[in-house]
């Protein structure tokens, strides 16, 4: 019996040595760097749901509000630089529209890194028509919920890649507030930015429709038949592309 309770007593105090080392190493381990990310116009923090983010970092992800009545791209990253804790390390990770305003807030406030997915980093990487739409704003004429409808059935014509996750796309689109579609719409037209003093990385898929890859200047990494959807369609390859970003120094 004084044997038995000797052995439990060392396998206790193994187990206890090993639960703080432990807690210890991973303590060590964590970095005290938070990673941002910032959604597209028709998506939510869903998009990033199957990412596989090195677990050293901790991440937020960033909730949209409807922007004021003519907010711009930079007033409206301006009013989010206030979710930020910029009092700790920080590095942001934008998807469409995300990365735009990531753009915007590189140049505001000081991040380690930027990381755009799907996006411009200027409105010179663009595509045609919405430099049209800036020309001639068709779109003010519209009203918002004709604005969101027209949205969700554009979607699946324009990017049929949200097939694979459909069911997702479509939820995420749906709960939109017909108004923040109209005035994120009128946000990207009327985008000025036309330079990036800083650096921003980015990644961009070969069959991406919205945004298409033509258009872009010296993307950093290139997902081969990757779409504009393929944050959550390839997150696979995002997860590798993120976290090969994140060990450069």
């Amino acid at each position: 019996m004084k044997r038995n309770m000797i052995f439990v007593t060392k396998i206790m105090k193994h187990i206890t040595l090993i639960f703080l080392l432990s807690c210890f190493t991973n303590s060590f381990c964590q970095t005290n760097t938070t990673i941002y990310f910032f959604a597209g116009q028709g998506s939510d923090k869903r998009i990033f749901d199957s990412l596989a983010i090195d677990s050293s970092y901790q991440t937020k992800f960033i909730e949209y509000d409807t922007p004021p009545k003519n907010a711009t791209i930079k007033s409206y990253a301006k009013y989010l630089s206030t979710k930020i804790d910029t009092s700790q390390n920080f590095i942001l990770v934008g998807v469409s529209l995300g990365g735009m305003l990531c753009a915007e807030l590189n140049e505001i406030i000081n991040p380690e890194k930027v990381i755009i997915i799907s996006s411009a980093k200027n409105r010179y990487e663009l595509p045609f028509r919405y430099k049209f739409q800036r020309a001639v704003p068709l779109y003010k004429i519209f009203p918002s919920k004709l604005l969101l409808l027209g949205a969700k059935l554009m979607q699946p014509i324009v990017e049929p890649d949200r097939r694979h996750n459909k069911k997702v796309f479509k939820s995420m689109l749906k709960a939109k507030n017909p108004l923040y579609v109209k005035r994120t719409i009128q946000m990207i037209m009327t985008w000025d930015r036309t330079n990036n003093t800083k650096k921003i990385y980015h990644i961009h898929g070969t069959n991406d429709h919205t945004v298409p890859i033509r258009n872009i200047v010296l993307p950093n990494i290139i997902i081969k038949h990757g779409s504009h959807m393929m944050t959550l369609t390839r997150a696979k390859e995002i997860s590798q592309a993120i976290n090969q970003i994140l060990k450069e120094k």
